[in-house]
């Protein structure tokens, strides 16, 4: 269990992030539901991004604190990205179309 709760607080964060980012971009926002689910996307891939890079908050997986700043960082952040660009794709595809 101690290695899945940083992926767990990497993607409830990430939901999180994409739901601020999606309230930020109003012309933009998936709505509720569909910034949660770019954001725990996001989530999980901005955690494992940190991870691979070598980041030592992420790296380690460990519940010390600067584990689970870096977990909710590199989740928060990376649902907000994402979330942010699935936005941008739909609006730019809804435009053409």
């Amino acid at each position: 269990m101690g290695g899945l709760l940083p992926l767990i607080i990497q993607l409830v964060s990430g939901a999180v992030g994409g739901n601020v980012a999606g309230s930020l971009m109003k012309g933009s926002s998936l709505g509720t539901v569909g910034n949660s689910i770019a954001g725990i996307l996001g989530g999980g891939i901005g955690g494992q991004l940190l991870a691979m890079m070598g980041v030592a908050a992420a790296n380690g997986g460990g519940m010390d604190f600067a584990g689970v700043i870096g977990s909710i960082a590199g989740g928060g952040v990376g649902g907000g990205v994402l979330m942010a660009i699935v936005g941008v794709i739909k609006k730019a595809m809804a435009k053409s179309g």
